[in-house]
């Protein structure tokens, strides 16, 4: 991609700072990788949008087959006005869908989060018609509370032990939950997998119709010392182990899905910005490097304390200590905060910094611009191109 002074400046010229740029070639290697993956029942790839909706990244993922999965009803209209066919769709959203009838017109897949979605779902299928369940498994994972999506904390999902009533109603009303939607949040560890996948078959053995398990997503990536990167093929193939087992078990193969958002754009964002000012607080304070972006372009280090690479793109040969934050007129729009705790900073050492250089943010591609707090202060939102 770019790294180097020179060609960031060029882009910054020609459109501006802050700005996001993403690395089609990356895109495509990483979307390429999955695709040649397999699972013993069959194996379908979709990208979890709301991890960067970007119009010209669906364009690369659609191109090289991957299918979707939508987070919400306008997710979905927004695939289907791009030209992404309903079947290669699947929706599962917090919110009941606001165009249900349309959306399943087009031949989106639905996947029902609740009782009353199911509900919705069988008052304007006819007889026969199949849907998706998602099921809160009772065991979830995450680097925080903020990113596990399954146990009693978490909403996401019917909870498990209401399954009787659901598989009940489903019988009742003549539909058919052919697919199981499972996700506990994000994990890079293979024993996490396997656990989940463990607990996700033992539902599907009380689901007699479901021929699908859709695993979802959570796919870690590094983007900091300390992170592991998911070995996704390795994690597949824990899946097919027990894929397996389960057809030895019980004479049936399911078909596998997984919903990759982080792991297939994390690594092909960098975010340019600006050092707009320098201050400091005291010899036993800190000094701070203000930029010309925050949390209105990029709300991951303030809202989950997350932790990005950073580079001062200068020819200093000194380094200094330095807090990094953003624009935003918040005590909490720090770019630089303690690992996982966004309530505490966590100096940087970055080359010695003089107002004007351009620092570079790494790994950014996935729940950057798309996570934004835009408009926030009026500040206009950052560019996003690709090269």
């Amino acid at each position: 991609m770019f790294t180097d002074i020179h060609n960031a400046n060029q882009l910054v010229k020609k459109h501006g700072s802050p700005l996001y740029v993403y690395d089609k070639a990356n895109l495509r290697d990483r979307s390429r990788f999955l695709m040649q993956q397999s699972s013993p029942f069959g194996l379908t790839v979709r990208y979890a949008v709301k991890a960067n909706p970007h119009p010209d990244i669906i364009d690369i993922f659609a191109s090289t087959g991957l299918h979707f999965d939508a987070s919400s009803s306008y997710e979905a209209d927004n695939l289907l006005e791009q030209g992404i066919a309903g079947g290669r769709i699947s929706l599962s959203s917090q919110q009941p869908p606001h165009n249900l009838r349309k959306l399943l017109a087009n031949g989106v897949q639905f996947v029902a989060t609740s009782l009353y979605q199911l509900e919705c779902f069988a008052s304007i299928a006819p007889e026969g018609s199949t849907v998706g369940l998602r099921v809160n498994t009772g065991t979830g994972a995450g680097h925080n509370n903020r990113t596990t999506t399954a146990g009693v904390s978490a909403s996401f999902g019917l909870w498990h032990e209401y399954l009787d009533r659901a598989l009940g109603y489903a019988k009742e009303r003549g539909i058919i939950i052919d697919r199981l939607h499972t996700h506990i949040g994000s994990g890079a560890d293979s024993k996490v997998w396997r656990r989940a996948i463990k607990t996700s078959l033992g539902i599907a053995k009380r689901m007699p119709e479901v021929t699908t398990l859709d695993i979802g997503g959570g796919y870690k990536v590094k983007r900091w010392d300390g992170e592991t990167e998911t070995d996704m093929q390795r994690v597949i193939e824990t899946f097919n182990d027990e894929l397996l087992d389960f057809k030895q078990e019980t004479g049936r193969g399911l078909r596998l899905e997984i919903e990759p958002g982080t792991w297939l754009v994390a690594h092909a964002g960098s975010l340019i910005t600006t050092v707009v000012d320098i201050v400091d607080t005291g010899e036993d304070g800190y000094t701070f490097l203000r930029t010309n972006t925050g949390l209105n372009d990029f709300m991951r280090p303030a809202f989950y304390g997350a932790q990005h690479d950073m580079r001062v793109l200068n020819d200093s040969s000194e380094y200094a200590e330095y807090v990094v934050v953003g624009h935003n007129c918040e005590s909490g729009d720090i770019l630089t905060p303690e690992n996982g705790n966004p309530e505490y900073i966590k100096p940087r050492t970055l080359k010695a910094t003089t107002i004007g250089d351009l620092l570079l943010i790494k790994d950014v591609g996935a729940y950057g611009a798309s996570m934004r707090a835009k408009g926030y202060n009026a500040f206009p939102s950052a560019k996003e191109i690709l090269i």
